[in-house]
């Protein structure tokens, strides 16, 4: 059959925090007798949610859609007790740089707390080993906060027991505490959160790039004005000049019909002169 992948959405509130949550699930993974790329359903499904974002970011006309991109992966380990199939190394190693990789405990209730604590440290001893990336829950400033990221790193908080009851009395309260501890540092909230602030930083970004554009529109403008001024300060210089040569050359024109009027009337009066002799 091979690996298909099914997504439902569930609304969850949480602190005063809404947030759509979209669950996939991969039915059919691992299961057939050659499991050879049987992870690339699931790389192109995160890939393609990812391509659908970059598209609509890339819009010149960008309107408000939802993220419908992959957070978080929780990869459900076998309870063998002897550590990773080669099957859990290559999957995690294919996905671990496209999405946050969270590796369970499945049926952890089939081990005992020795058994499950020795086999949490030989899982993340090959993760280290083969240098997969996995999700490390940050610390805080807030105490409280602190001690649920202590409990979700501690042995027992990396394993899932069966959703379903058993026979013995603390099955239910095992797989609901343990639960309890997950939801408790909320890891789909603070993947929300840090999407906000992805999307405020961005919106920053883009409102930063908006003033250097409008301030170099506006020195590109400053810049056309001075020069228009400068421009018709030399014009007005020039007409100035102009004007300042036609005074000088009229000037100098009537200090010539001047001078030519009073030779002429010395030139009749040597005419008279002349003839009375």
């Amino acid at each position: 059959m091979g690996t298909k992948v099914e997504q439902s959405k569930v609304l969850i509130k949480e602190g005063g925090v809404q947030l759509l949550l979209t669950i996939v699930d991969t039915p059919g993974f691992g299961d057939a007798v050659d499991n050879s790329n049987c992870w690339q359903p699931v790389i192109d499904y995160i890939d393609s949610k990812f391509e659908d974002y970059l598209n609509a970011e890339s819009r010149v006309n960008r309107r408000q859609m939802p993220d419908n991109r992959v957070q978080c992966c929780l990869y459900f380990i076998a309870p063998s007790g002897h550590g990773l199939k080669p099957l859990d190394i290559e999957f995690m190693k294919r996905l671990h740089e496209k999405v946050n990789i969270i590796p369970l405990i499945a049926k952890a209730d089939t081990l005992t707390p020795e058994e499950c604590q020795q086999f949490k440290k030989q899982i993340m001893k090959e993760i280290q080993e083969h240098k997969i990336k996995i999700y490390e829950f940050p610390e805080t400033d807030d105490e409280e906060e602190n001690k649920l990221v202590k409990k979700i790193k501690s042995p027992a908080a990396a394993a899932v027991s069966m959703v379903k009851k058993r026979s013995f009395a603390n099955a239910e309260y095992t797989t609901h505490r343990i639960f309890d501890t997950v939801e408790g540092m909320s890891p789909l909230a603070q993947m929300e959160e840090e999407r906000r602030e992805h999307v405020a930083k961005m919106k920053k970004m883009e409102m930063e790039m908006e003033q250097v554009f409008e301030m170099k529109v506006k020195e590109k403008v400053q810049k056309l004005k001075d020069s228009e001024a400068e421009l018709q300060r030399r014009h007005e210089q020039m007409k100035k000049n102009l004007e300042a040569q036609h005074k000088e050359l009229e000037e100098k024109r009537r200090q010539f019909e001047d001078e030519k009027t009073n030779w002429e009337a010395q030139q009749r009066i040597l005419e008279q002169q002349n003839s009375s002799r």
